[in-house]
């Protein structure tokens, strides 16, 4: 709990730290596409525990989501499979949402997709249930989740997830950092 409260503070103050300097200018943006897993995605495995399928993203960008003892995984790429966010998930048994956010920044080469923000919807099996936005860092050999988020909690969870994907994910290390949670 300690780390979790000192974590959201640590964001919070990150944020207000660029907002008062201008680092934050306007140099990304968002495009949002459906995850239709039912009529645009291929499934490319299946068993008994679950599913694995192809979807496209922005531009064709390939998503892949994955079902496994009801938690979802979501990962990105042409290597999306041997990705960390291919193996990243909540412990809560959990769904996506259909609208996925593409953070995109923009480079010489024109808009380039920098992370993702994807609603997952949890079930404890208690009757609880909560709303969290995952911040995906995408990047070949480097696509892992950056932030969870809780949306249930903050009202401006949509903003705070544009912001750390913006401010954290392109120099995010999935290798050697911790996900940063917003409980």
């Amino acid at each position: 709990m300690h780390k979790t409260f000192f974590a959201a503070i640590l964001v919070n103050l990150t944020f207000f730290a660029l907002l008062s300097t201008g680092a934050l200018a306007q140099t990304n943006d968002s495009v949002y596409t459906k995850l239709d897993l039912d009529n645009e995605c291929s499934i490319i495995q299946a068993d008994d525990f679950g599913a694995t399928l192809a979807c496209p993203g922005y531009r064709g960008y390939p998503v892949m989501v994955a079902e496994g003892d009801l938690r979802m995984f979501v990962s990105y790429g042409l290597d999306s499979l041997n990705e960390r966010a291919a193996e990243q998930t909540l412990s809560a048994f959990n769904t996506i949402g259909e609208t996925l956010e593409w953070r995109l920044a923009n480079r010489a080469t024109g808009w380039t997709p920098i992370a993702t923000i994807l609603r997952f919807f949890t079930e404890d099996g208690m009757g609880d249930k909560q709303q969290y936005l995952i911040v995906t860092k995408v990047k070949l050999g480097e696509t892992c989740q950056v932030a969870r988020i809780n949306a249930s909690k903050y009202k401006n969870a949509n903003q705070i997830a544009r912001d750390v994907a913006d401010t954290m994910a392109e120099g995010f290390n999935c290798a050697n950092e911790p996900i940063v949670w917003a409980e």
